[in-house]
């Protein structure tokens, strides 16, 4: 087994998969969480005003973003026995359908402890045009390799 610990310098990035944001992918999300808040489904209702905001539209669920930068995380670092320790997230402008979005992660910093060894990773998810429509930070945790 590979050590990616060892191998990972401050500063890496990390690519996640594009996800085409459709009606149907918008549609299917809400059947897996249940939630048909008219944010997501509603047209007429999305041509409204909430406060100051105007979305124009159906609306992709913020955790659709959480999910692909789960996904990602869990791409790079689970084949070396890394977990996934924290993950906090700011949506910053709506994701429609139409949209394509792709996370990715920078490695901000890395740490050992007497216990384990972490890498906190700076996240951002951006759409076909790079504006960045989330934003957050990440804690990794790889597991101390004992000696054989």
């Amino acid at each position: 087994m590979n050590d990616l610990f060892s191998a990972i310098d401050v500063g890496s990035r990390v690519e996640g998969s594009q996800f085409a944001v459709t009606r149907e992918t918008i549609r299917e999300f809400c059947d897996a969480s249940l939630d048909y808040n008219p944010l997501h489904l509603d047209d007429e209702y999305m041509k409204g005003s909430f406060g100051r905001t105007q979305f124009g539209g159906i609306i992709m669920h913020g955790m659709t973003n959480f999910g692909l930068i789960t996904r990602m995380i869990t791409d790079w670092a689970h084949e070396w026995g890394a977990i996934q320790r924290r993950l906090e997230t700011r949506w910053l402008i709506p994701v429609k359908p139409g949209d394509t979005i792709q996370p990715f992660a920078t490695v901000k910093s890395m740490k050992t402890t007497d216990e384990s060894r972490w890498a906190v990773l700076e996240i951002e998810v951006l759409n076909q045009g790079g504006e960045k429509v989330a934003q957050g930070e990440a804690q990794v945790e790889f597991p101390v390799r004992e000696a054989a």
